[in-house]
């Protein structure tokens, strides 16, 4: 290398690469000012009933976010490329050019008619730019959140934050004048939009006569967000739009979707993005079969109630499109097939996404082992041992254990009791769908005030045992369930360890059950307490359900919810937020953790009789 290039090397990287670096860096900053201003014009559009003069400064600012959107790309491109590239995946290439196909209309006059004239007017319109930039926007905001991670904020206190971010982000747009008929207060859209994704299903007014369409959309959105957990889609985000960026973001998201290696966390991600659209479709399709031709719903209307209800049921939210809910008379009767679907819909987003996916491993294996028989006409000889994994085992037979009996017992205690009047047929299926509801959906077809005191207690236990965990369910979750019994059990028989399955429980698991259980019970009881305080007039018995409703997530109450003042408002919706997150999530979040030491202290015995 000559004299000269060595000069001209050493110039550029001491004089020219910091002032590309600090332009560049401006240029990215005004990118992600930008992505948010054009999520903030979409909602204001679609938000607000506007004038020509707005529609003419909002197409103003897609324009110049479209603009900046350009030249950040191409300047990353001209001025870094070797970074860029290496920076770049598959999707945002693909995202980049997209994005400069909008030019072709500035480059090429309009083409006759035919295919490509068509091209040329899509890449025109100004719909296809602004769908383009919202898109990059999210991207770019994701990109933000994975530079946050970065950081090595403790992750339970990122889940937080980005729960009570969304929270408030659905308080605003159920605010907008376009989601409702004649308003809404503000606290009573901070307790719907917390209701909806924290998915507890719980509503101070009747929102199927205060919400317009785009309002029971936003709803909608908004417990599809939080049932699958706000981390999981900004993780999606963060890993499949900008890479895994650094081991420890993968080691955080890693945790919170209980992926058991970092290679596999991008496909885990995938796997529950594709289950609950492929789950959440397929029950759409059956519950309009049920429904089709029987509500007097033209087909969008069918279509919008099935997907509605799909997503809701999934979801454990609870919400429904009709008046009364799933008490309609419209519903209620012969329509046994809707609450099987309902309710399998409610237990498979209640079993939780790693069980899903060994279930998908387990298929996978099996559809492996069929085509080696049909290609080689010989049965594989390598066995599979432990398909079913430990977590899967307990939650499977605890769920089955949850479900069988409750069902003979509500059908035994309500048979000429609440069930009185319906045929057999419907009877079992409401049997059955009062013990799926206590999960954490809140579905009630059937008046509470109407059942027997000992089916209330019944329903009241399986709401605060709920689900299992990494699920859309709430409540204490059946794995916290079964380990407080396992370890009930090794005591009673002076066992030293908690054994199950030829396993081991470890000491974190028994710990953080015993600490579940024990913050679980404290803050009810505390919550109990203060809302009897507030709400004197109301009985303590419904007071019980409004507190326990809130903080298993089911939404179950015996119609008090309406009722609540300001302040009993103030009390239930932080007890929504803790019962989506845990107390125990919570709270590791806000006290700081102590560091691993190599030394532990004498034992010591404390009589506990």
């Amino acid at each position: 290398m000559k004299l000269s290039d060595n000069k001209f090397l050493l110039y550029r990287n001491r004089w020219i690469y910091p002032y590309i670096k600090f332009l560049l860096g401006g240029i990215r900053l005004l990118a992600f000012a930008a992505s948010v201003v054009v999520l903030l014009a979409v909602v204001y559009e679609h938000g607000f009933v506007i004038s020509v003069s707005d529609m003419q400064t909002l197409s103003l600012v897609y324009r110049t976010v479209w603009i900046v959107f350009l030249v950040d790309l191409l300047s990353r491109l001209m001025l870094r490329y070797g970074n860029t590239r290496h920076e770049m995946n598959t999707f945002s290439w693909i995202l980049a050019v997209v994005l400069l196909l909008t030019l072709i209309p500035l480059f090429f006059h309009q083409p006759p008619e035919g295919p490509i004239r068509q091209f040329w007017l899509l890449m025109k319109s100004e719909s296809y730019r602004v769908g383009v930039c919202i898109v990059i926007a999210l991207v770019n905001l994701a990109h933000g959140f994975s530079l946050l991670l970065g950081r090595r904020a403790n992750p339970s206190l990122i889940l937080a934050i980005s729960f009570l971010l969304i929270i408030l982000i659905g308080t605003g747009l159920l605010l907008l004048p376009r989601c409702t008929y004649q308003g809404i207060s503000w606290l009573d859209s901070l307790f719907l939009s917390t209701s909806a994704v924290c998915v507890t299903g719980m509503s101070p007014i009747d929102y199927t006569q205060t919400f317009t369409p785009a309002g029971m959309l936003v709803l909608m959105l908004l417990f599809q967000i939080g049932g699958l957990g706000v981390m999981t889609f900004t993780s999606f985000f963060t890993l499949f739009f900008m890479g895994n960026t650094s081991i420890y973001n993968q080691m955080m998201v890693r945790d919170v979707v209980s992926s058991n290696s970092l290679s596999s966390l991008l496909s885990t991600l995938l796997y529950i993005l594709g289950f609950t659209l492929v789950i959440e479709g397929v029950g759409a399709f059956a519950i309009w079969t049920d429904i089709h031709g029987t509500l007097g719903y033209d087909l969008m209307e069918e279509v919008n109630f099935s997907v509605f209800h799909a997503v809701s049921a999934f979801c454990n939210a609870g919400f429904s499109t009709l008046e009364g809910g799933l008490a309609n008379p419209l519903v209620f009767s012969n329509h046994a097939p809707l609450f099987l679907y309902l309710a399998c819909l409610v237990i498979l987003g209640g079993i939780g996404f790693p069980i899903l996916v060994n279930f998908k491993d387990i298929l996978k294996n099996g559809i492996r082992r069929l085509w080696v028989l049909l290609r080689h006409h010989r049965w594989e000889e390598r066995k599979v041992y432990r398909q079913y994994n430990l977590n899967t085992r307990i939650v499977l037979i605890m769920t089955l254990m949850l479900l069988t009996v409750p069902t003979v017992c509500f059908a035994v205690l309500e048979w000429n009791g609440a069930l009185i009047g319906l045929t057999v047929g419907d009877k079992l299926t409401q049997s059955f769908f009062m013990a799926v509801i206590p999960r954490s959906v809140g579905f009630a077809p059937i008046d509470p005030l109407s059942w027997t005191t000992s089916s209330m207690i019944i329903f009241s236990v399986l709401m605060w045992i709920g689900g299992a965990s990494q699920s859309t369910a709430g409540g204490i979750k059946v794995n916290t369930f079964a380990v407080m019994l396992l370890n009930l059990r090794a005591m009673l028989r002076g066992e030293d360890r908690v054994e199950v399955f030829h396993r081991e429980l470890s000491a974190n698991s028994i710990r953080r059950s015993n600490g579940t259980v024990l913050t679980s019970l404290a803050v009810l009881g505390f919550s109990i307490f203060i809302l009897n305080i507030l709400e004197p007039e109301l009985p303590l018995r419904a007071v019980f359900y409004e507190c326990l409703g809130a903080l298993s997530t089911d939404g179950f109450s015996l119609n008090a919810t309406a009722s609540l003042h300001d302040a009993g408002k103030a009390v239930i919706i932080p007890l929504m937020f803790i019962g989506r997150l845990g107390m125990i999530t919570i709270l590791m979040g806000v006290v700081k953790q102590k560091k691993v030491v190599n030394y532990r202290y004498p034992s010591g015995e404390i009589i506990i009789n």
